[in-house]
């Protein structure tokens, strides 16, 4: 046999098993991804809904809000890379708020909505779009549904500055309610948290301090 037909039956042998080789691994990864189920709105956020990140991102320490009881939500301090632009830092906070709870009883969100858009408009509006997830699966109820909203609307004024309101969009589309209850037709006010004036800087008055703010309740400041 001639040399060159052997050395080309011995590359077209090894091609062979390497693509048997590949083609097992690639049966095994199937497999394996068959065995996770995954829901429409999970596979919409993987595509439509990528980690954000930009140059200026740097590690900060971010207030979230969860549910804190059936009725109140509190701020956890979360860890995040957050982003100077604060469209993108909405993003951001936003995406801990559906993806992060420390548990499963502090979410406010469905694990399956996503948010498709976040735009600030020049007076300082903020339009969120979510997924026709946050619609559909959160809990039909006055509690629950505040609870959704409220949440949004507190990790927005706690860690985005300069925003005034909140339009809360459903698949780029203004819709009545949440899940039958909370009116979603209007505004949201948005309220930068002021600074505490320093300890040196603060008048004496003799009277006792206040005790700290309760954890905020599912009341809504829809307008």
């Amino acid at each position: 046999m001639p040399r060159n037909l052997k050395i080309t039956i011995a590359i077209l042998l090894v091609a062979v098993v390497i693509g048997f080789v590949s083609l097992k691994s690639l049966r095994r990864r199937i497999q394996r991804i068959k065995e996770i189920p995954k829901t429409e709105e999970q596979v919409r956020r993987e595509l439509l809904g990528p980690q954000v990140s930009t140059s200026s991102d740097v590690n900060a320490t971010a207030q979230v809000y969860w549910a804190s009881g059936p009725d109140q939500l509190a701020p956890v301090a979360t860890q995040l890379m957050l982003s100077a632009d604060p469209v993108e830092r909405a993003k951001q906070v936003l995406q801990a708020l559906i993806a992060q709870p420390p548990t499963p009883e502090q979410r406010t969100l469905p694990a399956n909505a996503t948010l498709l858009g976040f735009y600030i408009l020049p007076d300082g509006t903020a339009i969120a779009d979510f997924s026709d997830a946050l619609s559909s699966e959160t809990p039909s109820g006055i509690l629950s549904e505040s609870l959704a909203v409220n949440s949004i609307v507190e990790t927005l004024e706690n860690n985005v500055p300069g925003l005034k309101r909140l339009k809360i969009l459903i698949h780029g589309q203004e819709v009545d309610t949440l899940a039958g209850h909370v009116d979603l037709t209007g505004f949201f006010d948005l309220v930068s948290p002021v600074p505490p004036a320093p300890a040196n800087l603060a008048p004496d008055t003799g009277s006792k301090p206040s005790a700290s703010a309760p954890a905020t309740s599912s009341t809504g400041r829809h307008r």
